[in-house]
């Protein structure tokens, strides 16, 4: 069992850097791929990334690449997202998850976190 925590949304400008956190419980961490996905109002919950097990290896959806980054510290079982050059239409709840294998595909991932807000003005 993974528990997930994702914090460090809120509202900011366009222009502006984020970097999302994901804490995860357990001794397990390691032991999962972690991935990234959003949720804007009306729309259906859109990939963003994922990173492989011990971090070698990223993939972002075309929408994001260049400005979203995925790293992940195991010894703090935490993944996060930094966002850059942030735009209104990343406005969106934002996911985190956890899967024994890389996958865009949502139903893959065996937990999720609860989402945190990420609103951009602009």
């Amino acid at each position: 069992q993974v528990q997930l925590v994702e914090s460090g949304g809120g509202l900011v400008q366009a222009g502006d850097s984020l970097r999302l956190s994901c804490a995860a419980s357990g001794r397990t961490f390691s032991s999962y791929a972690m991935g990234w996905f959003r949720q804007a109002p009306g729309k259906e919950r859109e990939f963003v990334g994922y990173i492989s097990r011990n971090g070698d290896s990223t993939y972002y959806a075309d929408s994001v690449k260049g400005r979203f980054t995925i790293s992940r510290d195991n010894a703090k079982n935490t993944v996060y997202l930094q966002i850059n050059s942030l735009k209104p239409e990343d406005t969106a709840v934002y996911y985190c998850a956890a899967a024994r294998f890389l996958t865009t595909v949502d139903s893959r991932y065996d937990y999720w976190g609860q989402g945190t807000q990420v609103t951009v003005s602009s």
